[in-house]
């Protein structure tokens, strides 16, 4: 035979061993458990001609991505489902996931190779990668997957005994008892930084300094166990009164008017630490939580350092106020649930990260429930990482439902907890009466030492025919039922008629005419003697003013001011055939507690007038002049729930004579001393608390300095807080004008590159990688989501607004500033190249001098910040950069 002929047989049986051992190789890779995938063109005379240069021993020339890119360095070039390019195989996993890193086997080159023998046909090829073996049985099938999972256990049984013999070494090569401690200079150098600033004079001024006036208030009740109430949740003012009372505060101080100097005595350093301390690890907790999104060390740094430079953010955490506080519970909650959200289901850095983040989140909505919106912002994240999860095939349905119901478990229960927990100390501690007690019902007052100044000595409980009781209103506005000798109009201003009867409303004012005597319709003597008649649920009554002597009367007249509904009055026999309809029936609504006797205090009532069925309401409507301004009684047939029909006995006594006289003169000369106290179980004061604080929360009247949100994030109104007798130095909150500025910018330019991007995605237009796009979805889209959760709800509120209500916002609004400085360096880095890298250095020029002037200004206006320098006329008139902005000067003359 022929040289060429024995060539020629060695170079096929070299060709066909090639492909038995890549066929055995693949089947080994299937019985592993590896993902296969292949990269399917269009043409097959591409894939053939692909083929034919492999075997020749050439490297093939990569194929177009979709977006015009080569890409066959990398598997799965686009993200669209439809890519010819990303066209898996059957049973692969996921078409984002590349095979370990396997030597493939490739055919020894021959120079010699046939094109039949180099470049075998696309049909063979295609049916060879697609089904290089039969279907398998099922039970080769039971049997390959018994083979994958013994594999799979010997593979991580090797892998942790190798762990465990590396950390073995570890163990067996270092000291014993060694500690070793990593400390991050840019934390503390940002903590420093901040700390300097916000002690620096602390204590200056010694004056009260805008809401120091109510804060110091609730916390000298703090110290005298006097009860309070405020509008936000109390933590924030007991770690201050826990504080001041290691410094030996009594609460004596009282506190009169903004500007009022502090006793010599006063401990004005240790009542603003608190917010000092947190104004000041805010810094480095803004810092932590940028690096926590996996920003930079370099821009998170420039976060903290931004913090640092803000005027507002200083002069906020200079005094007794809330939002250093509520910042720093926010900040702090958000960067441990980010760590949170990368540690393994069960792990003890899980369980910690998450259990911090849920206390501290639970914490911000404890010290003001604007804080609540952190928590909510918390919510989405989790329900945004558990939608990732669920693309995850390695994660089974049970795994899937731990991750669920361990967050739920984790980011209610605890908060709640919290919250809950601070209510407990704050009625523990606030037991005694005080100058709040009107605004609770009198179940509530009652429960209080020295509460409810009319429950009178020995007061009975049993409400009985010959009562003398106070009727108050239960859950609505502080007042009660009352009537005097006035009569309504014969006429209302809209020319309806009315019945011209005795007056009845609702008084908000301790008076002798809010007396009632009970009486029974078929009795007359209303002394009451041994054997008491007791009212209960379902009787009929008549209601006697105690004074006039006239009974509570309704008819089918319509009320003054609420013409729906019915009139009431007290009866006055006219003698023009109007008779009177008296008849009131006495409905218990919380009878499963307190049975069906009618009791003072406790029981809750609705009377429902007999002859129409309306029941007796507090309309919540004024009067004007002729009923001397005083609240509007109406009789509604919608009856329905509604809290306003409800009422209780708060004060009451027994007739001891059938004299009226001496009847009105013990009602006159009542004594008013509390004697004991009622028990009210802690969860009915908590919910009777809630809705006080949530629903009948006083809204303020307009002030001078209140702001609307349009103008917060260009800052167009600012905040005198105090102003010195003596010379116009002045503390005013103001921002930093070029940090608002851009952080509002940036704000504007995120939106912009993600409609950007997210436009030409749709088009497979791919201009970030992978890598940098799940960044800005995860990082700009937490502090994105977080900036209009806590700004747009403020259009939607009805009470007046300050510029501080905007500082979370704020937050949320640098640290996304940070996020985009940060990937538009990226940007640059990415497009510009060769020359173009000079780009890249002037924007980082241009970023140092935004920084030189963010601190020149922070400088400049550091004056209103302290309010330590005694400043001219001339030198606040030169920082009036706005003409929205009413600084004070000497004497309280607004600068025009």
């Amino acid at each position: 035979m022929s040289a060429t002929y024995t060539n020629t047989i060695t170079q096929r049986r070299k060709t066909a061993k090639a492909s038995k051992q890549q066929q055995q190789q693949w089947a080994a890779s299937e019985l592993g458990g590896e993902s296969n995938e292949r990269l399917h063109f269009r043409s097959r005379s591409t894939s053939s001609k692909a083929t034919t240069t492999a075997a020749n021993g050439h490297n093939p020339p990569s194929p177009l991505c979709c977006n015009g890119a080569r890409a066959l360095t990398m598997l799965n070039c686009c993200v669209d489902a439809n890519c010819h390019l990303n066209a898996p195989l059957r049973g692969s996993v996921s078409r984002h996931t590349t095979p370990a890193a396997t030597p493939t086997p490739t055919a020894t080159p021959t120079p010699a190779a046939t094109p039949k023998q180099a470049s075998p046909s696309p049909t063979s090829d295609r049916s060879r990668s697609l089904s290089p073996s039969p279907s398998p049985s099922p039970s080769r099938s039971r049997s390959l997957s018994r083979h994958k999972r013994q594999q799979r256990h010997k593979s991580s049984a090797a892998g942790a005994s190798v762990a465990a013999e590396q950390r073995a070494t570890a163990n067996a090569n270092s000291p014993p008892f060694t500690v070793s401690l990593s400390i991050d200079l840019f934390s503390w150098t940002l903590f420093f930084l901040a700390f300097g600033t916000r002690f620096y004079k602390l204590a200056t001024p010694p004056h009260i300094v805008f809401d120091e006036l109510h804060y110091g208030k609730y916390v000298s009740m703090y110290m005298r166990n006097i009860f309070f109430f405020d509008q936000h949740p109390p933590l924030g003012k007991q770690l201050i009164a826990g504080l001041v009372s290691l410094a030996g505060y009594s609460g004596n101080y009282t506190f009169n008017r903004i500007g009022e100097p502090y006793a010599p005595d006063m401990p004005i350093f240790w009542f603003r630490f608190v917010p000092a301390m947190c104004g000041s690890l805010l810094s480095p907790a803004v810092y932590k939580l940028l690096l926590e999104a996996k920003l930079s060390r370099w821009a998170s740094a420039l976060g903290g350092l931004l913090v640092v430079l803000d005027n507002s953010l200083l002069t906020q955490s200079r005094f007794v106020l809330m939002e250093s506080m509520l910042l720093l519970a926010t900040t702090v909650g958000i960067a441990c649930l980010l760590r949170f959200q990368r540690c393994r289901l069960g792990s003890f850095q899980w369980l910690v990260s998450g259990a911090a983040a849920a206390v501290f989140l639970g914490a911000a909505g404890t010290i003001k429930y604007i804080g609540f919106l952190s928590l909510g912002l918390a919510f989405y994240l989790l329900c945004r990482h558990l939608w990732q999860l669920l693309c995850d095939a390695n994660l089974t349905d049970r795994q899937l439902w731990m991750h669920a119901i361990s967050r739920l478990l984790i980011f209610v229960g605890i908060p709640l907890a919290v919250y809950v927990g601070v209510f407990y100390v704050h009625f523990k501690t606030l037991h005694r009466a005080g100058p709040h007690d009107s605004i609770m019902t009198s179940a509530f007052q009652a429960s209080l030492d020295g509460g409810l100044a009319s429950i009178t000595r020995g007061q009975p409980l049993a409400v009985v025919h010959g009562s003398q009781i106070t009727l108050r209103n239960t859950h609505g506005r502080t007042c009660w039922l009352h009537s005097h000798a006035a009569v309504y109009p014969v006429r209302y201003p809209d020319k309806r008629g009315s019945s011209h009867q005795q007056q009845v409303t609702c008084y908000s004012f301790k008076d002798v005419n809010n007396w009632w005597l009970v009486k029974r319709p078929t009795k007359e003597n209303l002394v009451v003697g041994d054997n008491p008649d007791v009212i209960r649920h379902g009787d009929v009554i008549q209601l006697v003013h105690g004074i006039t002597s006239r009974a509570l009367n309704s008819h089918d007249v319509a009320a003054a001011m609420t013409p729906q509904c019915q009139e009431v009055s007290c009866y006055i026999d006219y003698e023009i055939k109007m008779a009177g309809e008296l008849l009131w029936r006495v409905e218990i609504l919380n009878r499963d507690s307190e049975g069906d006797s009618w009791h003072a205090i406790k029981s809750e009532i609705r009377l429902i007038h007999e002859s129409t069925g309306a029941a007796l309401k507090f309309s919540g409507r004024q009067l004007p002049d002729w009923g001397f301004n005083q609240h509007e009684v109406v009789a509604d047939r919608e009856k329905g729930t509604h809290q306003d029909t409800i009422w209780n006995v708060e004060e009451h006594r027994y007739t001891q004579t059938e004299d009226h006289r001496e009847r009105e003169r013990q009602m006159l000369t009542a004594e008013m001393i509390p004697t004991k106290r009622t028990r009210l179980s802690f969860w009915a004061k908590l919910l009777e608390l809630q809705s006080k604080m949530l629903f009948q929360a006083k809204s303020l009247p307009s002030h001078m300095y209140s702001s609307m949100p349009h103008e917060w994030p260009l800052m167009d109104k600012g905040i005198a807080y105090w102003l010195d007798s003596e010379s116009s130095a002045q503390i005013y909150l103001l921002g930093n004008v070029l940090l608002w500025y851009t952080a509002t910018a940036g704000i504007g330019v995120y939106a912009a590159l993600l409609a950007f991007y997210a436009a030409r995605r749709q088009r497979l237009c791919f201009d970030i990688s992978e890598q940098e796009w799940h960044r800005f979805l995860v990082a700009g889209d937490t502090f994105f989501v977080g900036y209009l959760m806590h700004y747009l709800p403020y259009f939607f509120m009805d009470r007046t607004l300050f510029l501080h209500n905007y500082l979370p916002a704020f937050i949320f609004k640098l640290l996304l500033l940070c996020f985009v400085v940060e990937h538009l360096d990226y940007l640059l880095r990415r497009v510009c190249t060769g020359r173009g890298v000079h780009l890249v250095r002037l924007y980082r020029l241009m970023l140092i001098l935004w920084l030189v002037g963010v601190l020149s200004i922070f400088s400049k206006f550091i004056p209103f910040s302290y309010g330590a320098r005694r400043m001219s006329m001339s030198e606040v008139r030169s920082l009036r950069w706005k003409d929205t902005w009413d600084f004070v000067l000497h004497k309280n003359h607004n600068l025009h």
